[in-house]
Formats: C-alpha cells, sequence, structure tokens
C-alpha cells in the first residue's frame, strides 16, 4: 500500500477454486498486467489445474471487470487465447459487473482469511509473503498454494487490431461485454 516505504512490491493474483476450496496465488513483483494475470491463471493449470481436473475440456472464469483481468482489455482475452490454444480448453469468462468485485467470491472465501492470516506480521520479503499466504487455511477446509512470480512483465503493451479480430472469440446472448467464450483456434 505504501511502496515508497518498500523495497519491492508484490502482487498476488489469485484464482480459488470453488468444489475443492482450494486457493492458489502467483504473486508478482513487477507490474499487474493482462499478461501477468493470464500467468497466473497458467500457473494454477500447471501445478493444480490439470491435475485436480484431468478431464476437463473447459474451464469457468469468474472475473472482475477492472484491472489486470478488465472486460474491456484486449490483452487480458489476447493472452487468454494463447492459453486456450496452448491448453486446448475452452474457457468462458463471466465478468462481474462494474463496481460489484465486493461479491466476488474470492474476496470472501480466501483473500480475507490471507489478509486475517497475516495481520500485524511484517511483509518483509517475498519469502515472508508466499509463507504467510501458504499457511492460510480455515475450518471450511480452504487450503492455498502460493508461487513467487519474479517475471518482467511490461505496462502498456498494444494489440493490434488484425490480432484481435484472430481471436476465437464468441460473446453470450446475455451481456456478451462481459460474458463471453473463448475456444481453441483450428476447433469447430
Amino acid at each position: 500500500d505504501f511502496e515508497y516505504l518498500a523495497n519491492g512490491k508484490a502482487i498476488p493474483y489469485g484464482i480459488h477454486e470453488v468444489i475443492k476450496n482450494n486457493g492458489f496465488v502467483n504473486v508478482g513483483i513487477s507490474h499487474d498486467t493482462s499478461e501477468f494475470a493470464v500467468e497466473s491463471i497458467k500457473q494454477w493449470w500447471k501445478n493444480i489445474g490439470k491435475r485436480n481436473y484431468a478431464k476437463a475440456k473447459e474451464l469457468l472464469i469468474c472475473a472482475d471487470s477492472g484491472g489486470s483481468n478488465a472486460n474491456r482489455s484486449k490483452l487480458w482475452k489476447f493472452y487468454l487465447q494463447k492459453f486456450v490454444n496452448k491448453t486446448k480448453l475452452k474457457i468462458t469468462v463471466c465478468h462481474f459487473p462494474p463496481g460489484t468485485s465486493k461479491w466476488n467470491k474470492i474476496e470472501h472465501k480466501m483473500f480475507s482469511f490471507i489478509s486475517m492470516n497475516w495481520r500485524g506480521r511484517p511483509l518483509l520479503s517475498f519469502e515472508a509473503v508466499v509463507n504467510l499466504i501458504v499457511g492460510t487455511t480455515t475450518t471450511s477446509g480452504l487450503k492455498v498454494k502460493a508461487l513467487l512470480d519474479t517475471a518482467e512483465y511490461e505496462p502498456g503493451q498494444k494489440v493490434a487490431d488484425d490480432e484481435m479480430r484472430g481471436l476465437k472469440l464468441k460473446p453470450h446472448a446475455f451481456h456478451g461485454d462481459w460474458n463471453y467464450t473463448l475456444e481453441p483456434r483450428g476447433t469447430a
């Protein structure tokens, strides 16, 4: 919160699996970009999702409408399409309407407990941040894994219009700007 007092910054990007009550947090150290957001989903899939859902052919992502995974972000959709193409997973994204992220379950089911777990503890190192996140559990069975992401993510990237036209993105009938599905290129 007070970057001028810090020796670095930690940017947590989280995924909460509702069915298994598992959490995953990718802790970045450079910039909260769309590329970082999708990399966080990739890391969840690589380290947890693929194992827990080995037969999955599609994913549902419920996301805020702002920030690195904003519903208007071309970069978010561009990098998500790259992930879809690589994994061959069909991904449906449902964004919370603007101003309603406080109802996002990840805030109540995971991040609130992470905040309580590190309350009053100095976050003096990235190792401390990751360890405190990993140490978060609840009586309802929440377990959280975390990784430190030391990659540099450049802010201000642009996606060309022709690259956007190449997305295999299908807006839904209801609020297609907030709800859409990305399919792997080359599939019917």
